[in-house]
């Protein structure tokens, strides 16, 4: 996406509105680790819907300037939501940092006229921003096990407890992390990574880009944010295995060093592609691969791209990912395996498949069959709604 080019700086002055809940909201926030122009994925596509019925407000984390005073950049966003991105003096940090975005935040929710609104979390360190706003209702969408990620603030924990205590609900991004939270709260729902069939569908007849369509065959792909939870050494090793297969590693270097790659004549990075671009280089790959390192970082995962993958009518290999192996292992469209040998061999099994097949189709397409992003927005909203 593009953002707008309005924007706004405002300066530290106003005062919280009265505290207090009350009922029928219009308004929506939603607090995110995540900007919204980066990987498109489970807040962009719950909020996109949820916009359809509220005034939305989406609030990233801060970013610094070379500003004096803390201000506020306001963007437009798809679907009518507006982006909320504080800005900060180069060098500010700690509880000054935090002081300072509440204040920017109370003044641009006083500026906006917000009142009632549903408020909802993805982020467990923000609920301090708007505690002093009277919610319709508090959400709390647990997609991952933030405190488990590499660079976590030590502080997380301890911020998430307080959120629990306040929520209304709560979501999980599957049922993993469904099983690790649903003592920590009376009203916890698993909602495990859901799809747009039709956009991935795209690739079942598309065509690739031509970054990729010289390539030679077979190719197996990977698309997303590639950090701690890819298994880099697994990955090296099946592209020495096997020197006769393209790998293909599609998405942003995120807080691991690039040198550590690993680097074959076989392996390609071409770096990150938008949402939209997705399915065609989907449409060009034999096989897609999901080689996650086992760690306390993937422990919990229920990645997005499992479905994903499977619309496109790609043949899926993963490692022995829990919410994968649960959902998916018993499926036949997705093979599991965890040593390199190993990886390699499921590889093999899974390049024998006719991915035009109409029988292979017709079996994903009866697994996906009620994971929609419209079906598990449907059901959210029920919850929201009973909780306001």
């Amino acid at each position: 996406m593009e953002y707008a080019d309005k924007s706004e700086v405002l300066p530290i002055e106003g005062s919280p509105p009265p505290s207090g809940r009350t009922r029928r909201p219009s308004d929506f926030i939603c607090f995110s680790h995540l900007r919204w122009g980066f990987v498109h994925q489970r807040p962009q596509h719950l909020m996109e819907r949820f916009a359809r019925e509220f005034r939305l407000f989406y609030v990233e984390e801060p970013v610094e300037a070379d500003i004096d005073e803390p201000g506020m950049v306001v963007y437009d966003g798809s679907a009518g939501i507006r982006l909320l991105v504080p800005q900060l003096p180069r060098g500010m940090s700690g509880r000054e940092a935090e002081v300072a975005q509440r204040r920017v935040l109370e003044r641009k929710f006083a500026e906006l006229g917000i009142r009632n609104p549903v408020l909802w979390y993805y982020n467990p360190m923000a609920p301090q921003f708007a505690d002093h706003l009277a919610a319709a209702a508090v959400v709390y969408d647990c997609m991952d096990e933030l405190s488990a990620f590499r660079g976590a603030p030590p502080e997380l924990v301890e911020r998430e407890r307080g959120l629990l205590q306040r929520a209304d609900v709560v979501f999980t991004g599957g049922y993993s992390l469904y099983e690790a939270k649903r003592d920590r709260h009376p009203n916890v729902h698993p909602f495990p990574s859901s799809v747009d069939v039709k956009h991935f569908a795209a690739a079942r007849d598309g065509r690739e880009p031509a970054d990729q369509a010289d390539l030679p065959r077979p190719r197996l792909g990977f698309y997303g944010v590639i950090d701690e939870r890819l298994d880099l050494e697994l990955l090296d090793a099946a592209a020495r295995l096997r020197p006769d297969w393209q790998f293909v590693i599609l998405g942003p270097v995120v807080k691991i060093d690039p040198a550590a790659l690993p680097q074959a004549p076989n392996i390609s990075y071409p770096g990150m592609r938008g949402y939209g671009e997705l399915p065609a280089y989907l449409a060009g790959w034999d096989v897609a691969l999901m080689p996650f390192a086992l760690n306390e970082s993937t422990r919990f995962i229920s990645p997005t791209k499992t479905p994903e993958y499977l619309a496109a009518g790609c043949p899926v290999v993963s490692t022995p990912i829990t919410d994968v192996v649960r959902t998916y292992g018993d499926s036949g469209l997705v093979w599991i395996a965890d040593t390199p040998e190993a990886f390699v061999a499921a590889c093999e099994e899974a390049l024998k498949v006719d991915r035009h097949a109409p029988d292979w189709l017709g079996a994903i397409d009866r697994v996906l069959g009620d994971m929609s992003w419209d079906t598990t927005w449907g059901r959210m909203k029920t919850l929201v709604d009973s909780a306001c």
